[in-house]
């Protein structure tokens, strides 16, 4: 485990781009808060409408894709991770290897405020396995369990 008392406890947009690689269109989460090292970790995704999507999911009634709702859980998930293993700055991919138990419970649309839950429950090596929960204030929206592989360039 790592020396976690200087390890940043929170992540704005810029530090988010110096740990992982995703760009517009697909970068889906706009700031993490309340990360714990090696434990958990707050996401947080402005909904808006001009999300590209949204021009096709659906166009009468937009609602953001579930697949897009667990890819948000798993950048947080990234986030948290990179900061845990020191990887800013530094060539880090991260790649699902499994979902389970994925539920959706709620529908997610432009204005909305998605808060991204991530828990470890286990980390062997370069696989941690996470809970995700996403909620809309206090609605759950999602929850997923999911597995991935943390690939560190060194």
């Amino acid at each position: 485990m790592a020396d976690t008392e200087n390890m940043p406890t929170e992540a704005d947009i810029h530090l988010i781009q110096r740990i992982i690689p995703h760009r517009y269109p697909f970068l889906l989460v706009d700031r993490v808060e309340q990360i714990v090292p090696d434990t958990s970790a707050v996401g947080i995704k402005n909904v808006t409408f001009n999300e590209p999507h949204f021009q096709g999911h659906f166009p009468a009634s937009p609602i953001m894709p579930g697949v897009t709702i667990v890819e948000a859980l798993a950048q947080t998930a990234a986030v948290m991770a990179g900061i845990s293993m020191n990887t800013v700055d530094k060539e880090f991919l991260v790649y699902f290897m499994s979902l389970d138990s994925c539920k959706f419970r709620r529908k997610v649309v432009p204005g909305d405020v998605l808060e991204l839950h991530v828990n470890v429950m286990q980390k062997r090596r370069k696989v941690w396995k996470f809970k995700g929960e996403a909620k809309v204030g206090d609605a759950l929206a999602c929850e997923v369990e999911f597995a991935a592989m943390m690939d560190l360039e060194e």
